[in-house]
This record gives C-alpha cells, structure tokens and sequence, in this order.
C-alpha cells in the first residue's frame, strides 16, 4: 500500500475501534448491569441484542440509496449518531434509558460498518485486499487488547457507565482526522438512479448474493452465539475475579493483532478459503473448551481463550475478503449495506438465543452455558459447508 492508503486504512481502524469497542464493551459488563440493575440474563441480552437488531433495521435500509452518496458523507453522518447514542449510554440512569441509548447507538452504528468495508473493497484492489482487511480488523485485536481491559479498569474504578464515555470521547477526536484526511468517494455513483425494487432485486435474483449474504449471517451467529456470558460464565461459575477477567481481552486482543496481520497476508498469498476453512475447523475445539470450562488454573484461561481469538480473527479476515468479492464496485454500497445488516442480525439472532438458554441457578451460577457451545458449533459448521459451496473450486466468485 501506498502511503495515501495506509493513512485511509489507519482512520478507517481506528473509527472501527471505537464502533467495535462500544458493541464489544456490553458483553463483558454482563456481571456489572445485571447486579445493578437486579436484571436477569434475558434481559441483560436485551441489552447487547437491541443494538445489533436496531443495526440490522437501518443498515437494511441503507442500502437501498446508499450507492447514490458519497461514501464519505455518509460514513461521517452515521458516525456522529453513533457517538450521539453512545454518550447517552454513558449517562444512562436505569436500564430503560440503556436500552433506548443502544437502540440509538444501534440505528447509526449499522450504517457504518458496510461504508467502512465499502470504501477498502473500492481502494484496494483484490488481490491486496486480505491484508487491508486485516489491518481493518486489527480494530478489533486492539479493543481486546487495549479498550476492553482499560474500560473494565475504568467500571471497577469509577462505574460501568465510564466505558462508554471514554469510547464517546475518542470517537469524537477520530471524527475530526475523518473529515479531514478521508476524501469524498463517488466513482461508484451511476448516472442513472437504480430504483429501490431494481437494487433489492439486484441480490434477490442472484444465488450468489443470496447466498453470501447467508453465509455472513451464519459465521456471526456462530461467534456470538457463545460471547454475552463469559464473563458471567467466569467470575459465576469459575469464580474468577473481576481483576482477572480482562486479562481475557487482553491476550485474547494481542493474539488476535498478530492473527489479523499475519493471517490476513496469508490469505492473499495462499487462498483465503483456505485460511478461512482451517481457522473455523480449528476453533470447534476450543469453543467446546470454553463453554465446559471447569476451574483451572487462570494461565490455561489465557492459552485457550488466546487461540481461540486467533482462529475467530482469521476466519473472519478471510470471510469478508470473499464476500467483498461477490458483487461489482456499481453495486458494493448496497450489497455491503445488506451484508452489515445480516452480521448484525445474526449477531443479535446469537444474543437472544443465549438470553433465552442461560438461566440463573439457584446458587447464583449459570445454567446450559455448555448447550451455547454446541449450537455454536452446529451453526459454524452449516457455515464451513455454504463457504464450500459457495467460495470454492467450481464457483465463479474469486476465493
């Protein structure tokens, strides 16, 4: 990459840090808002589903102008909602205006990760693109490692609405480089406006589309289906403390920093269906692990929960390669739109099936934790055998 697309590649992470970290940051808080808010486990999934659901609303309906804007413009408006949303979580005083703060949050946050993947798939072309894809997904390796951990730090130090106020706070400094070193993208714009049928038709016609925007839809369900109640999971039933639990993110997101990087070089170089197929197969192990995890000495903790990052982080950098692929740049605003809008379906589909499978026990534990844990598998694996399908040797779409 060039120096101009590294700066653009750099201001792209560093915004999907601070989107990613506001999402990521609700799930480990689980065992801070249910005991301050005396609120069960379906409801705390409320929490963490509303967003991703009210996301996948607007990001459906998004995509239905979105390729007729710059992306830039775009990409900014639904930045500035999102940090609106995201301060009013951070002043929040009952679990009702939470909920409606991350239904705010969530109806800007959905436009933009598909402006974020749009503007990379349009910049850098496709056989450099699963290491901009991997520099983008760093974003995530370094909430983990840095924003997850400090903003617990900052919950146990002051109160879990800090978190959210720090995360507003960047965000607002990240808006201005933005604005002002991210320039206006409209080679993408068509003279002539499609119509709102012709672009929903555009994916419906397609097999492909369809199918893509599936396969997204499944590797998010999967993934999160396993990730509202580790830390419950954790400091309930494992008896780790509140100090401890960060430590999580913390080698979790240093693994996944290098994974992101490393992976996503070897996915260009090797094939990213490859690296994308072993990454998930790998990790079946591991999220068995996790949600049987008995009391173990914590460095095990880490080990596993660090490999586990690393599978989740390379299947994912190759994923969005290949999905990026499957539409031309006339039409990769809306499809992205519809695809951001599966991940968070899917995602908030996960949180609301964990919500209703977990169940407090009487002695304060959780219950059929381990039940997540094979669903998560069996959802991963339909998706193991679509990505197949779909991505591989007789498909027309470049893998």
């Amino acid at each position: 990459m060039n120096k101009n697309e590294r700066l653009i590649i750099f201001l792209l992470a560093s915004l999907n840090f601070t989107h990613i970290l506001d999402f990521m940051i609700m799930m480990p808080l689980g065992n801070y808002l249910m005991p301050f808010f005396n609120i069960t486990p379906k409801q705390f999934s409320l929490l963490v589903g509303s967003y991703t659901l009210t996301a996948a609303v607007s990001g459906f309906a998004a995509a239905f102008f979105v390729n007729q804007y710059d992306r830039k413009k775009v990409l900014v408006i639904a930045y500035i909602g999102f940090l609106i949303g995201t301060f009013a979580c951070g002043l929040a005083p009952s679990y009702g205006l939470l909920l409606a703060a991350r239904v705010l949050a969530g109806l800007f946050g959905g436009l933009i990760g598909a402006q974020v993947l749009s503007i990379v798939a349009d910049l850098i072309p496709y056989e450099r693109r699963g290491a901009a894809m991997g520099s983008i997904m760093s974003a995530f390796a370094v909430s983990s490692t840095l924003g997850v951990p400090f903003s617990l730090y900052l919950s146990n130090l002051f109160s879990w609405h800090a978190p959210f106020i720090l995360v507003g706070a960047v965000g607002t400094v990240v808006l201005f480089f933005i604005i002002r070193f991210i320039p206006s993208m409209t080679a993408h714009i068509q003279q002539k406006e499609e119509s709102k049928r012709e672009v929903l038709f555009s994916v419906v016609k397609s097999p492909q589309q369809r199918l893509a925007l599936l396969f997204s839809a499944l590797m998010m369900m999967g993934h999160f289906m396993i990730i509202p109640f580790i830390n419950p999971y954790m400091e309930f039933n494992n008896g780790y403390s509140k100090v401890q639990t960060p430590m999580i993110y913390l080698v979790g997101g240093i693994a996944s920093f290098f994974a992101a990087h490393i992976l996503g070089k070897l996915s260009d170089r090797y094939g990213k269906l490859i690296v994308f197929s072993a990454s998930l197969l790998a990790s079946f192990m591991f999220i068995w692990l996790i949600t049987n995890l008995p009391p173990i000495a914590f460095v095990w903790v880490l080990v596993i929960f660090g490999v586990w990052f690393v599978l989740a982080t390379g299947r994912a950098v190759a994923a969005q390669a290949m999905v990026s692929n499957v539409v031309p740049p006339a039409q990769r605003g809306s499809f992205m739109s519809f695809n951001s809008s599966m991940q968070q379906l899917g995602t908030a589909t996960a949180s609301f099936i964990s919500g209703m499978v977990v169940i407090n026990g009487t002695d304060g534990k959780l219950m059929h934790y381990n039940w997540l844990g094979y669903i998560s598998i069996f959802i991963l694996l339909c998706c193991f055998l679509l990505g197949q399908y779909l991505f591989g040797k007789n498909s027309s779409v470049k893998a």
